[in-house]
């Protein structure tokens, strides 16, 4: 019953097939062998034949319990002289074909051990053959070119099952190997997925928390003397807030484990952002002149990767050099978006911006190359700091670059 239900794949029927072709090869060398013929009667031919084939057919199950099985039935088969004088070795080839499977799977000192018990115990069938068997086998009617010798027997039984062997290991090999490379595949797009969550929530984050310092800070100073400009500084950090945490929110989706239920997608920010993101930055001090030219419709990923490049360099602006007046220009077009971020230094006798070494500018680096696009910031020879990149696209806005 178990058998009825058992889907057969095309392995086994091709495992089935050979050895249907090895049972009809070795049948044929019994009964017109290139030496003496056997003693047993003709029609034994066939029976020797399937149980030396048959273990081909069952070398997917149980691979170890079925060369056992093809090694003893070939070593009987041998010295008792059932098989063919000069052609021994085919009486050997369904175990060659086992040995391949087990060497194919299990581990290399198991399969090592296995190859040394099959070769050891065919050369002393084959010796035993030849020292008991064969003197008393009639003398072929037509003699063979090569006459059955037992070096012959011990040396191609020896090459077959060494060579089915060392095929099975190096496919092992290679399993093992390919197996290691998507391992690495797999954890390094982890890596990855990570590394771009961690930048994401840097960016949101950052940029976030500079605003809210900032009008914090006013706040504070103001509270008694201007309430009303302290009110509007509240709201501004109201506000940030709440946008803050729905887009950490949605970050953090990302984290979700599978078959958890998953909450309507939140829109990712984009181009069609931008004017909202200057007009943080002008709550916080920062005269932001925005212009953007749009010439094509960039896909999310590309579109939100020049949104975060444009936060995180204003992110810059509000904490190192605000406040002060900053110029943000992004053009797409010509499949390149470029983006240029240029301010005008710190005001107030403040101390010029160091090229800073958080990771600020190396997440906008890592996001320009990840689309294969450039990056370079560094401080103006009149004063104050820009930020360059650009992020090649498609025809279509979609991504040209190495993701």
């Amino acid at each position: 019953m178990k058998w009825a239900g058992r889907r057969l794949d095309g392995q086994t029927i091709t495992d089935a097939v050979v050895a249907v072709i090895v049972a009809l090869l070795i049948r044929y060398a019994i009964v017109d062998p290139p030496g003496p013929s056997s003693t047993w009667p003709a029609w034994s031919a066939w029976p020797t034949a399937a149980v030396l084939s048959l273990p081909i057919a069952l070398r997917r199950h149980r691979p170890r319990a079925v060369l056992a099985l093809a090694c003893a039935a070939a070593v009987s088969a041998t010295v008792t002289g059932a098989v063919a004088a000069g052609a021994i070795w085919l009486s050997f080839v369904p175990t060659a074909l086992v040995l391949y499977v087990v060497a194919s799977t299990a581990s290399v000192a198991w399969s090592a051990a296995a190859l040394a018990a099959c070769l050891s115990a065919a050369v002393t069938a084959i010796l035993v053959f030849y020292a008991q068997v064969f003197p008393g086998l009639a003398p072929a009617a037509t003699p063979s070119e090569i006459p059955p010798a037992w070096p012959i027997e011990i040396g191609v039984t020896g090459v077959l099952l060494s060579a089915a062997w060392a095929v099975g290991a190096v496919v092992r090999w290679k399993r093992e190997t390919t197996s290691r490379l998507v391992r690495h595949r797999a954890e390094s797009a982890v890596t990855d997925e990570r590394r771009r969550i961690a930048r994401e929530l840097h960016d949101i984050i950052g940029h976030s928390m500079s605003l809210i310092t900032v009008k914090a800070t006013v706040a504070n100073h103001v509270a008694d003397t201007r309430p009303e400009e302290a009110r509007a500084a509240l709201a501004v950090i109201e506000q940030t807030s709440r946008s803050t945490l729905t887009e950490i929110h949605r970050v953090l989706g990302l984290l979700r484990a599978e078959g958890e239920p998953q909450q309507d997608h939140m829109p990712v920010p984009g181009v069609a952002d931008l004017p909202e993101l200057a007009g943080h930055a002008r709550s916080a001090g920062v005269e932001v002149d925005l212009t953007v030219r749009e010439e094509a419709v960039l896909s999310p990923a590309v579109a939100m990767s020049v949104y975060r490049i444009v936060q995180q360099a204003l992110t810059n602006v509000v904490t190192h050099a605000g406040p002060t007046r900053c110029s943000v220009t992004v053009d797409i077009g010509g499949g390149e978006a470029v983006i240029e971020v240029v301010d005008d230094g710190p005001r107030h006798g403040r101390p010029p911006r160091t090229v800073p070494g958080g990771h600020g500018l190396i997440g906008m680096r890592e996001r320009a190359r990840m689309y294969g696009g450039t990056f370079s910031a560094g401080p103006r020879p009149e004063g104050g700091f820009r930020v360059s990149a650009s992020l090649p696209y498609g025809p279509n806005g979609t991504v040209t670059g190495a993701l």
